[in-house]
């Protein structure tokens, strides 16, 4: 079974094992964001992008630059960083201009 599983993911050893499910769980992570925003666009009737999408997007880009920067790829990392920035910033201009948000988040 180890095998077999370890074939399918292009694994040899357990630290590789350990890095390729931290890289699926940070795009398990990333995903997540796309099915919050659909599950608010379609109670809200209009497209939205709530705060938790930033959050997961961030969560989920942070783990995966982690298993970029473990795999050294070159491409991988610059994506990752820059999206990074993006899902920073927008958290940012969010929280400055509705600081309650902030302490509300985890209501």
């Amino acid at each position: 079974m180890r095998e077999t599983l370890w074939a399918w993911l292009h694994v040899q050893s357990w630290q590789e094992f350990t890095w390729v499910m931290i890289g699926l769980t940070g795009q398990l992570l990333f995903t997540a964001r796309f099915l919050v925003q659909w599950i608010a666009s379609e109670r809200e009737k209009r497209s939205v992008i709530p705060l938790a999408f930033w959050y997961f997007s961030m969560a989920g880009g942070l783990v995966l630059l982690s298993y970029a920067l473990w795999r050294r790829d070159p491409v991988f990392i610059l994506g990752q960083s820059m999206g990074l920035f993006i899902y920073i910033r927008n958290l940012w201009l969010i929280h400055a201009e509705h600081p309650d948000r902030a302490a509300n988040a985890g209501n």
